[in-house]
């Protein structure tokens, strides 16, 4: 019998590549959506889904979608990051109730932005988690609800990993700050400091961690986290370059990021308050330490930068 997975968020960047590598380790999978025509357009690469209507917000519309699933992945956020405390918590308790209502496990992508500085710049599974934004303390009520639901016999598994990239990552640091989907890149706008490291993290290779690790679930706890390493760079300023390299863009440059311009329209821009609130992320080193994942799986799924790069600015139609 082939095993059925609904994920939930299957139209945005972490939902729709993991999705895609659990079609390809022979699962059924199942996506919910508000508007299931427009997201099987918008990803033609995913046509084997079984695309449901449904609202992550209606627990009713959530257990149907769930109906026979073993796995429900909840790869749900609310767009621009605006109102995460109004939808959030109430999207993952509809995941957790058609979770017990089907005997299913959990998984959920995780971030960064549940840690402080206090943990930097080394994070490990079980850093001290404390938030200095209001983004971040949603993630750690998330994760500390889903633990509990663990404890009342739903497993749950959560893969950490640092900023997405990929060709269907509009929602991110990358897509949003780096480069405009849709154009040429004739410059790149970096919004960290040149000398300070990054970790990003490759869509791909994140769905293709979660895949593998999912295969594996009968050996994992009940509550497991794994830290997903991805893409270091020491320098964070050679994404901006790697990223010109690889577009072509000869004589393009890389400017800063126009932080002081977030800061005069943030009162009126819910979006732009929440990126500010995330700058500290971006001025201090901050690494995944993946020891635990590579122990447990033998070696991190992980496609060479330059590679990466050029299928992520294709898919966001940024080559010329």
């Amino acid at each position: 019998m082939q095993r059925l997975a609904l994920v939930i968020g299957a139209a945005g960047g972490i939902g729709g590549a993991t999705a895609a590598a659990l079609l390809e380790h022979g699962w059924n999978v199942r996506a919910m959506s508000r508007d299931p025509q427009s997201a099987r357009r918008r990803q033609p690469e995913l046509a084997a889904l079984e695309w449901v209507r449904g609202d992550a917000l209606v627990p009713a519309d959530v257990q149907s979608a769930a109906a026979g699933a073993e796995l429900i992945v909840h790869g749900a956020n609310p767009p621009g990051y605006r109102n995460w405390g109004g939808l959030q918590l109430p999207m993952l308790e509809s995941t957790i109730a058609a979770a017990r209502a089907n005997d299913a496990s959990i998984v959920l992508p995780g971030t960064v932005y549940n840690y402080g500085p206090d943990a930097f710049p080394q994070l490990r599974e079980r850093s001290p988690q404390h938030p200095r934004t209001r983004k971040g303390a949603i993630r750690v009520q998330m994760e500390r609800r889903l633990e509990r639901a663990a404890r009342d016999g739903t497993p749950v598994l959560i893969v950490r990993a640092g900023d997405f990239f990929g060709a269907r990552a509009g929602n991110s640091w990358f897509s949003q700050g780096l480069v405009k989907p849709g154009r040429p890149v004739r410059s790149v706008m970096y919004p960290g400091k040149p000398e300070v490291g990054h970790a990003w993290a490759y869509l791909p290779d994140v769905g293709a961690t979660i895949a593998r690790l999912v295969e594996r679930r009968a050996e994992l706890g009940a509550f497991e986290v794994f830290h997903f390493g991805g893409h270091w760079l020491e320098r964070g300023i050679e994404m901006a370059e790697a990223t010109l390299r690889i577009a072509g863009a000869r004589g393009a440059r890389i400017r800063r990021f126009p932080w002081l311009a977030l800061y005069a329209l943030a009162p009126f821009v819910e979006t732009f308050r929440e990126m500010l609130e995330m700058r500290y992320l971006w001025t201090e080193p901050v690494r995944l330490d993946n020891q635990k994942l590579v122990a447990f799986l033998g070696a991190e799924p992980h496609t060479p930068l330059d590679q990466a790069l050029h299928a992520t600015l294709g898919g966001l139609g940024c080559l010329s």
